[in-house]
Formats: C-alpha cells, structure tokens, sequence
C-alpha cells in the first residue's frame, strides 16, 4: 500500500485506503443517489429521443446524462470519488467533512483510481450511448 496514511473514523465502518476507498457510508449514498438522477435523466431523455423519431445523431446527445449516472455508479460500486481522488482529499465521516491526504504517494495513488473510475464510465456511458445510436426507431 503506498505512503503511510491510514485512518479510521469514528461512527464509520470505512477506512482511508489509499487508491482503493475515500468515501464513507454517507458519501457513498450520495454517489448512488447520482447514479439514479443520472439513470431516470437517461430514460426520460430516451422516452423523448424515441417520441420525436430522432435521428441517429441526435442521438449522442444521451451520452451526458448516462455520463452522470455511470460515474455516480462506479463511483458508489469502488467507495472512491475521482473529484475526491484528483484533488487529494477524502471524506469517511458526515457529508462536508472533508480530509486532506497529505502522503505524496497516497495522492499519487488516488490520482491513478481516480483515472481509472474516469475511464470505466466513459466506458460505460459509451456502450450505453452505442446502444441508443443504433437502435430501430
């Protein structure tokens, strides 16, 4: 595990794991509840691509919302916030509460995850966005 910064919080069961966890249960929650604005922000989005007959390209347009939701989705599944991750910081106790990570290498770490959580929902949201482009409407 890189550095050494380790640290358990009261009224938690999470731990500041470099590159590995940086939420607790509240924070977390969050993350989900994203995923499900970002999810039904989706499905509304498709109801209309599909009322209007849209074209194909018009199409791309669901790629912001299903963004939304794939990041809150991964996000909420690896208890990690790439905002979190990028800038240094993580929050394991009440929302707002909010910790600097102050081991070079636990930063480095973080940064890396959080690269990481960035290219599963592009990935995610670019498969989803696929499937919209090319479907028979």
């Amino acid at each position: 595990m890189p550095g050494s910064m380790k640290m358990s919080m009261k009224m938690s069961d999470a731990t500041y794991i470099p590159g590995t966890c940086n939420l607790g249960k509240s924070e977390v929650r969050r993350r989900q509840v994203v995923a499900l604005v970002g999810l039904v922000l989706s499905l509304i989005s498709l109801s209309g691509l599909i009322s209007i007959n849209a074209q194909p390209q018009a199409r791309l347009a669901i790629f912001l919302p299903l963004m939304v939701a794939s990041i809150g989705y991964v996000q909420s599944r690896n208890k990690f916030c790439l905002a979190y991750g990028f800038a240094g910081t993580f929050n394991l106790g009440k929302l707002g509460d909010i910790s600097r990570v102050s081991d070079p290498l636990d930063r480095a770490a973080d940064r890396a995850t959080a690269l990481k959580i960035l290219g599963k929902s592009l990935l995610l949201a670019s498969i989803a966005t696929a499937v919209v482009f090319v479907l028979p409407f």
